[in-house]
Order: C-alpha cells, then sequence, then structure tokens
C-alpha cells in the first residue's frame, strides 16, 4: 500500500474498531453484575457462629453443618433444647445490597422447642455484630426475613414475612409495633426448595422477593421494641437508624437446608472514570475507586 491516503485511512479506521472495541469492552464490564458468594459450598470458614446459653464461635452440638454442598441445619447431636436459639453470621457486615437465599424447610421440628418455631426459620439482616452478644442473649438485635412452611392443614401461611427482634420498621407510612408483618407470598410446602431475595439499601427502603415475586416492602429500620433479651444495653440505643450490618442464618429448633446465599453488592465506586465503575450500584463509596 503505497498511497500515503490509503495509508492514513486505514490506520484511523483500525484506530476506530480498537477504540469502539474498547468502549464496549468498558461498558460490558460497568454492567457486569459481580455476584459473591457467601457460601462457599464446601465450609463455613467464612461464618461465626452465635448460640443462646454459648460463647461466640461455640457450636458444641454441630448446628450447622456443611453436607454435599448445603449448609444443614440440624439437632440430632442435642439434648434438651433449652432455648439455644442460633444464628450463623457471615463474617462482614453490609449496607447497600441485593441477597439471594435459597433455602427449604425439612425434617423433623425439635418437639422441646418453642411451638412457634414449627416449620419456621430465617435469615436475619442488619444485625449486631456477634461478638457484642452476651453469652445469654437469645436474638440479635436485628431484622428478620422469617420462612415458614405449610402445617398442611390447608391453611395460608406466606413465608419472607418480616420480624424484628429489638428493632422497629416503618411499614405503611408508620412505625408497626407488630413484631412479625405477614408478606403476600404462596404458602410453600415442607421439603420444597423456595428461593428468597431481599434487597436492601441501608436504611431507607427494604424489599422482599419470594420466587420471583415481590411480596412486602418497609423502611427505615431502626433498633427498639422488644422481643429480645439478655442483651447489653450499650447496644440497644432505641431510635437508632440501621444503616448496615451483619447477616445471619437462623437455628430455632427446626431442621432447614441452605444451597446459596450470594450478594450483589451495591455500594461501590460511581465515577465512571474508575476502573471499577459499576452501573447498578445506588451507594457511593468514592474510596473504592481506583
Amino acid at each position: 500500500m503505497n498511497n500515503p491516503a490509503l495509508r492514513t485511512s486505514a490506520f484511523l479506521i483500525i484506530l476506530l474498531v480498537f477504540v469502539v472495541a474498547n468502549l464496549a469492552s468498558a461498558q460490558t464490564k460497568a454492567t457486569k453484575r459481580e455476584w459473591i458468594s457467601l457460601f462457599n459450598g464446601r465450609d463455613t470458614k467464612d461464618w461465626i457462629v452465635k448460640i443462646n446459653h454459648h460463647a461466640v464461635g461455640k457450636d458444641p452440638a454441630k448446628t450447622f453443618r456443611v453436607e454435599n454442598g448445603v449448609i444443614k441445619v440440624r439437632y440430632d447431636q442435642y439434648g434438651k433444647f433449652n432455648d439455644q436459639f442460633g444464628h450463623l453470621y457471615f463474617k462482614q457486615p453490609f449496607s447497600y445490597y441485593h441477597l439471594v437465599v435459597e433455602y427449604r424447610i425439612t425434617g423433623e421440628w425439635k418437639k422441646d422447642a418453642p411451638e412457634y418455631t414449627y416449620r419456621n426459620s430465617g435469615v436475619m439482616f442488619h444485625s449486631q455484630d456477634p461478638k457484642t452478644m452476651p453469652v445469654d442473649q437469645d436474638w440479635p438485635i436485628s431484622v428478620e426475613c422469617q420462612f415458614l412452611a405449610s402445617l398442611g392443614d390447608g391453611k395460608a401461611r406466606p413465608t419472607g414475612n418480616m420480624c424484628s427482634p429489638g428493632t422497629n420498621v416503618v411499614y405503611k407510612g408508620k412505625i408497626d409495633p407488630r413484631h412479625c408483618i405477614e408478606s403476600s407470598s404462596k404458602t410453600y410446602a415442607h421439603n420444597e426448595w423456595v428461593r428468597a431475595e431481599l434487597i436492601v439499601l441501608g436504611d431507607s427502603l427494604i424489599t422482599h422477593i419470594i420466587n420471583g415475586d415481590t411480596v412486602l416492602q418497609y423502611a427505615k429500620p431502626q433498633i427498639g421494641g422488644g422481643v429480645v433479651s439478655g442483651y447489653d444495653p450499650k447496644i440497644k440505643q432505641d431510635g437508632k437508624l440501621l444503616s448496615e450490618g451483619f447477616i445471619a442464618l437462623q437455628s430455632e429448633g427446626q431442621p432447614v437446608d441452605f444451597r446459596k446465599v450470594e450478594l450483589l453488592n451495591l455500594e461501590g465506586c460511581m465515577d465512571p472514570k474508575s476502573r471499577n465503575f459499576k452501573s447498578y450500584y445506588i451507594k457511593s463509596d468514592p474510596k473504592k475507586c481506583r
């Protein structure tokens, strides 16, 4: 190619293709959702256990165990239940995120557990740090997405409800005094796998989704209310908005399996010029920009 004009045109075309390809790559990277698997399918080394009446990190009856890629909650090594409500906490707190938990209520309920725990479990979020819980604190100060299964009596029993140990939420424009608020979900059977999702936006809006259907929304989670005992009074600062906290899987007398726990962080670098910008972020954290 001896014609200088043709050489210049070819160079410009190649440069244009290169620029377009890089822009497309950057746009793809910016929109690609980077889900984090909180449960690695092998063990719970990234999690912290706290069982009522036991020090943090102690689970003498192996309540939480991993078998065949599933976190199993079991009570076969218990003597008396003795209100040994337990929670398995992921090692770090989150604020703005989309959480997915796939669970099933299964097995035989421990008959000396409180009656309300029958076919009942859940995932706690915006929870206090388990290291701040005294030995005999029954529930963490937190918000719960409650998981229920059918009682087999033909009556509706929705799952994905909101319960509030040591907390309050704003529902339909005002603080709702109820400990639990029912969702609009369908009733799911014992031994049926269910996909539960939470979209948590700090101390503002929280959305519960069950098998793809939005079933409950509320706002402004905050410390307050009752249904928690044995806590350190310095931690229970009533009226304090909860903008972040730990995520925990629950044990309260009913066997349950968890096969997926994934999180999409919605907080990060929102500067489009940054290499780690994500277009789906909702909350800006300039410290994470590179």
